[in-house]
């Protein structure tokens, strides 16, 4: 049985200029590499190698957008790439794609192309409902990849169940509580823009993404 939940933003994020759909896609099965998925990221990663150069990133409108929404609350730049541009720049010097897991690297393809911020995280690790906000100051945040918990300045918008632990930092770091396993089957996905998005482009994305995923791994999906 799915829970329940809800997907709730603050309107002083959507003020910044952020721009936001929430998907749901449930009973998916994590656990293979088809021969169809495998063409697909053969295929797409192809055309990002050829479609991408260090230099186009730096004049990328997109990828600036999410620059100026980080100035606004106060990220500093280094070290805080656009979740966007950090998988493109890996690609683009290591010139091949490192396989996370399926469901996974079917978004980073997806963000890698659009330009866009994908996160997944998995619903059975959260509690309560997910609202994207500007952080108090008082959260829990453990970023993926660490065992410490880091302390978080008031300000920040971020994506935060009830149990006030921060899933996402703004779009920029996710955290080990809900990352996306083998075993998940119930997925909540951000898909997120910034001024230089339409809600339009943000909304078609999303639909793409349960389209895309849905094919491969199965499952249903909404956007929330």
């Amino acid at each position: 049985m799915n829970r329940k939940f809800e997907f709730k933003v603050q309107q002083d994020v959507l003020d910044l200029g952020v721009k936001i759909k929430g998907v749901r896609i449930h009973d998916i099965d994590n656990t293979v590499y088809s021969s169809a998925l495998d063409d697909y990221i053969d295929v797409h990663v192809k055309r990002l190698l050829e479609n991408n150069s260090l230099e186009s990133l730096k004049k990328n409108q997109v990828i600036q957008g999410f620059y100026e929404l980080h100035k606004e609350v106060g990220i500093p730049k280094r070290k805080n790439l656009p979740a966007s541009e950090n998988l493109l720049k890996n690609l683009l010097k290591k010139q091949e794609f490192h396989k996370i897991n399926p469901l996974v690297d079917l978004y980073n393809l997806i963000s890698m192309d659009t330009k866009l911020a994908l996160g997944a995280h998995d619903l059975d690790k959260t509690e309560g409902n997910i609202t994207l906000r500007l952080t108090q100051g008082n959260e829990n945040y453990i970023p993926l990849g660490s065992e410490e918990a880091k302390e978080v300045k008031a300000g920040i918008y971020s994506y935060i169940d009830d149990a006030n632990d921060i899933i996402c930092f703004s779009e920029i770091r996710q955290v080990d509580k809900t990352k996306v396993t083998n075993e998940s089957k119930d997925i909540f996905f951000i898909v997120q823009g910034n001024k230089e998005t339409s809600d339009k482009y943000v909304k078609d994305i999303a639909k793409e993404l349960i389209i895309v995923v849905t094919y491969y791994l199965g499952g249903t999906g909404e956007i929330l």
